[in-house]
């Protein structure tokens, strides 16, 4: 059995895969197994993956013959053949320092209460400009699970991508299913979901780069309202869940809502409904009294 099981999942990233599997392969903590899935890639993705076929590390090599339409369909098939204790789903466009597995394996092996270690990352451009670079104010922290979700996960998702996160395999199992009908947070609420049965190491070091192309998924979504939408959607879901209490579901929904209003004309119709049935139906006694006061908001603007 191996320590770690890198998962990388590639659609149509011939462009930088060979970049992702290098930095994976040149890790200073060397006891891992590489499961590379590609969801039915139309360009020379198969190429590049072919490659690495019979390289000592690289344990499946799984081609899917029609597009899963799915993150997490392709996450849970790299689960379900992984070997190790560990999970690290290195995105294919992304890459990492050489250091990374050494450094966020080092708390979870430390406390065996701790279930998912992450580290910064900087957010690239298509040819690697740096955008933006996340931060957490000391080297290194670990934080009880349901702390870390009040303190930094609520008003955004301070997990950027997955290549940023080592985690406990085992844990996977006992965690609700419900983050896959997401489209948009999908992400957001495993990591929600995962924090809350253990501890959350954080390491303050810049170790990864999350590349955020021009046209992707997220772009759209942000652009269309569906961001706003399943936003809500989460709010409700952490709330009704007991992640969150009254103070702070109160804050984001204000938030959220604001947030539409100023977005209200550049949003799809059928988006802009979808979230209206959503603010007129919060998920508390208390919420509604606050959404009471935001339709009134909403009635009174709404002529302009």
């Amino acid at each position: 059995m191996v320590t770690v099981s890198v998962i990388v999942p590639n659609y149509n990233h011939q462009t930088y895969l060979r970049q992702r599997i290098e930095t994976i392969l040149s890790q200073t903590f060397q006891d891992f197994e590489i499961i590379i899935l590609d969801d039915n890639s139309s360009d020379g993705s198969r190429m590049v993956i072919e490659e690495f076929r019979g390289h000592s590390k690289v344990t499946h090599i799984v081609y899917n013959e029609v597009n899963s339409g799915s993150t997490f369909k392709q996450w849970e098939k790299g689960i379900a053949l992984a070997q190790g204790q560990y999970v690290w789903i290195a995105e294919s466009d992304d890459w990492c320092e050489d250091t990374l597995l050494e450094r966020l394996l080092a708390p979870l092996e430390t406390d065996p209460r701790c279930v998912i270690s992450y580290c910064q990352c900087y957010r690239v451009d298509d040819v690697g400009n740096i955008q933006a670079r996340s931060h957490y104010p000391k080297l290194n922290d670990v934080l009880d699970g349901r702390v870390f979700v009040k303190q930094y996960m609520v008003l955004e998702n301070a997990i950027w991508n997955a290549s940023m996160v080592v985690w406990r395999k085992d844990k996977y199992h006992a965690i609700k299913k419900d983050f896959a009908s997401f489209r948009f947070c999908g992400d957001w609420l495993f990591w929600i979901r995962l924090s809350a049965l253990g501890k959350v190491a954080i390491d303050g070091r810049l170790l990864c780069f999350f590349r955020k192309h021009g046209s992707d998924v997220s772009g759209h979504a942000y652009a269309s309202g569906f961001s706003v939408l399943e936003e809500i959607r989460l709010l409700n879901t952490i709330y009704d869940d007991g992640f969150i209490g009254d103070t702070e579901y109160r804050r984001v929904y204000k938030k959220k809502f604001k947030e539409f209003w100023l977005k209200r004309n550049e949003i799809s119709p059928d988006n802009r409904d979808a979230i209206l049935k959503l603010l007129r139906k919060p998920a508390s006694p208390l919420a509604s009294f606050t959404g009471g006061l935001l339709s009134a908001w909403w009635n009174k603007n709404k002529a302009n």
